[in-house]
Protein backbone atom coordinates (compact mmCIF):
# COMPACT_ATOMS: atom_id res chain seq x y z
CA UNK A 1 0.00 0.00 0.00
CA UNK A 2 0.93 3.63 -0.73
CA UNK A 3 0.31 6.00 1.49
CA UNK A 4 0.51 10.19 0.47
CA UNK A 5 0.79 12.01 3.52
CA UNK A 6 -0.14 16.28 3.51
CA UNK A 7 0.67 18.38 5.95
CA UNK A 8 -1.79 21.35 4.59
CA UNK A 9 -0.44 24.64 4.91
CA UNK A 10 -0.97 27.64 2.66
CA UNK A 11 2.65 28.92 2.61
CA UNK A 12 3.76 25.67 3.19
CA UNK A 13 2.11 22.20 2.46
CA UNK A 14 4.17 19.07 2.98
CA UNK A 15 4.25 15.93 1.35
CA UNK A 16 5.19 12.69 2.00
CA UNK A 17 4.68 9.48 0.11
CA UNK A 18 5.40 6.02 2.41
CA UNK A 19 4.86 2.63 0.57
CA UNK A 20 4.79 -0.63 2.99
CA UNK A 21 6.67 -3.64 1.13
CA UNK A 22 5.73 -6.37 4.34
CA UNK A 23 4.78 -5.86 7.76
CA UNK A 24 6.75 -2.77 9.57
CA UNK A 25 8.33 -2.35 6.36
CA UNK A 26 7.90 0.81 5.39
CA UNK A 27 10.10 2.82 2.30
CA UNK A 28 9.82 6.50 1.81
CA UNK A 29 9.13 7.12 -2.12
CA UNK A 30 9.01 10.55 -1.90
CA UNK A 31 8.68 14.19 0.18
CA UNK A 32 8.70 17.55 -0.68
CA UNK A 33 7.04 20.79 -0.23
CA UNK A 34 4.39 22.65 -2.05
CA UNK A 35 5.48 26.52 -1.69
CA UNK A 36 2.63 29.34 -2.48
CA UNK A 37 3.83 33.71 -2.10
CA UNK A 38 1.45 34.99 0.25
CA UNK A 39 1.65 38.16 -2.13
CA UNK A 40 -0.59 36.16 -4.53
CA UNK A 41 -4.16 36.02 -4.08
CA UNK A 42 -6.04 33.16 -2.18
CA UNK A 43 -7.59 31.98 -5.06
CA UNK A 44 -4.58 32.09 -7.10
CA UNK A 45 -2.28 30.06 -4.10
CA UNK A 46 -5.34 27.50 -3.86
CA UNK A 47 -5.13 26.99 -7.55
CA UNK A 48 -1.09 26.52 -7.11
CA UNK A 49 -1.71 23.85 -4.48
CA UNK A 50 -3.90 21.75 -6.18
CA UNK A 51 -2.30 21.72 -9.52
CA UNK A 52 1.07 20.72 -7.70
CA UNK A 53 -0.92 18.04 -5.33
CA UNK A 54 -2.64 16.39 -8.99
CA UNK A 55 1.09 16.53 -10.09
CA UNK A 56 2.13 14.28 -7.07
CA UNK A 57 -0.78 12.49 -6.99
CA UNK A 58 -0.68 11.34 -11.03
CA UNK A 59 3.34 11.08 -10.35
CA UNK A 60 2.99 8.27 -7.12
CA UNK A 61 -0.33 7.00 -7.91
CA UNK A 62 -1.05 6.71 -3.61
CA UNK A 63 -3.58 3.90 -2.39
CA UNK A 64 -5.02 6.03 0.09
CA UNK A 65 -3.97 9.71 0.75
CA UNK A 66 -3.51 10.92 4.98
CA UNK A 67 -4.27 14.57 5.78
CA UNK A 68 -3.72 16.14 9.36
CA UNK A 69 -6.70 17.21 10.37
CA UNK A 70 -7.07 20.54 11.47
CA UNK A 71 -7.42 19.60 15.20
CA UNK A 72 -7.06 23.39 17.44
CA UNK A 73 -5.35 26.56 16.88
CA UNK A 74 -5.32 29.61 18.61
CA UNK A 75 -4.41 32.20 15.39
CA UNK A 76 -7.29 31.63 13.51
CA UNK A 77 -6.07 33.08 10.73
CA UNK A 78 -3.29 30.39 10.88
CA UNK A 79 -6.18 27.49 11.27
CA UNK A 80 -8.38 29.13 8.15
CA UNK A 81 -5.33 28.73 5.65
CA UNK A 82 -4.50 24.97 7.29
CA UNK A 83 -8.51 24.23 6.82
CA UNK A 84 -8.60 25.61 3.14
CA UNK A 85 -5.36 23.74 1.99
CA UNK A 86 -7.02 20.51 3.57
CA UNK A 87 -9.93 21.00 1.70
CA UNK A 88 -7.95 21.30 -1.53
CA UNK A 89 -6.44 17.99 -1.17
CA UNK A 90 -9.85 15.88 0.17
CA UNK A 91 -11.29 17.84 -3.34
CA UNK A 92 -8.25 16.40 -5.45
CA UNK A 93 -8.81 13.14 -3.42
CA UNK A 94 -12.32 12.37 -4.24
CA UNK A 95 -12.33 13.26 -7.72
CA UNK A 96 -9.77 11.03 -8.16
CA UNK A 97 -11.80 8.44 -6.23
CA UNK A 98 -8.76 8.04 -3.53
CA UNK A 99 -9.94 7.35 -0.10
CA UNK A 100 -8.76 10.17 2.12
CA UNK A 101 -8.08 9.23 5.89
CA UNK A 102 -7.92 12.39 8.68
CA UNK A 103 -5.64 11.97 11.63
CA UNK A 104 -5.24 14.25 14.48
CA UNK A 105 -1.65 15.61 15.37
CA UNK A 106 -1.82 14.13 18.43
CA UNK A 107 -2.93 10.46 16.74
CA UNK A 108 0.37 10.70 14.50
CA UNK A 109 2.85 11.75 17.34
CA UNK A 110 1.93 8.42 19.45
CA UNK A 111 1.68 6.47 16.47
CA UNK A 112 5.35 7.48 15.25
CA UNK A 113 6.92 8.29 18.92
CA UNK A 114 4.69 6.27 21.53
CA UNK A 115 3.41 9.65 23.07
CA UNK A 116 1.13 12.04 21.68
CA UNK A 117 2.62 15.12 23.01
CA UNK A 118 6.04 14.12 21.44
CA UNK A 119 7.96 17.44 20.17
CA UNK A 120 8.64 18.15 16.60
CA UNK A 121 12.45 16.97 17.13
CA UNK A 122 11.33 13.67 18.45
CA UNK A 123 9.01 13.03 15.67
CA UNK A 124 11.57 14.19 13.15
CA UNK A 125 13.93 11.99 14.73
CA UNK A 126 11.69 8.97 14.49
CA UNK A 127 10.99 9.44 10.82
CA UNK A 128 13.99 8.94 10.26
CA UNK A 129 14.76 6.38 12.04
CA UNK A 130 11.91 3.97 10.72
CA UNK A 131 12.27 5.17 7.83
CA UNK A 132 16.12 4.55 7.43
CA UNK A 133 16.87 7.46 5.82
CA UNK A 134 20.44 9.34 6.20
CA UNK A 135 19.31 12.59 7.24
CA UNK A 136 16.01 14.57 8.50
CA UNK A 137 13.96 15.53 5.81
CA UNK A 138 13.44 19.50 6.18
CA UNK A 139 11.33 21.77 5.86
CA UNK A 140 9.65 20.21 9.20
CA UNK A 141 6.60 20.13 6.64
CA UNK A 142 8.05 17.39 4.87
CA UNK A 143 8.70 15.28 7.93
CA UNK A 144 5.32 15.76 9.37
CA UNK A 145 3.75 14.90 6.20
CA UNK A 146 5.93 11.57 6.09
CA UNK A 147 4.63 10.95 9.94
CA UNK A 148 1.36 11.28 8.60
CA UNK A 149 2.31 8.48 6.22
CA UNK A 150 3.55 5.98 8.50
CA UNK A 151 0.58 6.80 11.15
CA UNK A 152 -1.57 5.96 8.47
CA UNK A 153 0.13 2.70 7.43
CA UNK A 154 0.14 1.74 11.17
CA UNK A 155 -3.71 2.99 12.31
CA UNK A 156 -5.53 3.81 9.03
CA UNK A 157 -5.37 0.15 7.93
CA UNK A 158 -6.63 -1.34 11.46
CA UNK A 159 -9.39 1.17 12.10
CA UNK A 160 -9.91 0.33 7.99
CA UNK A 161 -10.35 -3.67 8.92
CA UNK A 162 -12.53 -2.85 11.64
CA UNK A 163 -14.85 -0.41 9.90
CA UNK A 164 -15.18 -3.37 7.33
CA UNK A 165 -15.49 -5.80 9.72
CA UNK A 166 -18.62 -3.69 11.21
CA UNK A 167 -19.85 -3.10 8.42
CA UNK A 168 -20.19 -6.94 7.05
CA UNK A 169 -21.48 -7.67 10.72
CA UNK A 170 -24.34 -5.15 9.92
CA UNK A 171 -24.85 -6.72 6.87
CA UNK A 172 -25.30 -10.12 8.27
CA UNK A 173 -27.85 -8.92 11.10
CA UNK A 174 -30.03 -6.99 8.80
CA UNK A 175 -30.10 -10.10 6.41
CA UNK A 176 -30.79 -12.14 9.68
CA UNK A 177 -33.88 -9.86 10.15
CA UNK A 178 -35.09 -9.76 6.72
CA UNK A 179 -34.69 -13.87 6.26
CA UNK A 180 -37.05 -13.84 9.80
Amino acid sequence: MKVLGVDPGLTRCGLGVVESSGPQKLTMVGVGVIRTSADLPLEMRLLELETQLIEWIDLYRPDVIAVERVFSQLNVRTAMATGQAAGVALLIAARKGIPVMMHTPSEVKAAVTGSGRADKKQVATMVKKLLNLDEIPKPVDSTDALALAICHHWRGAGNTRIATALASSKIARTRKLITK
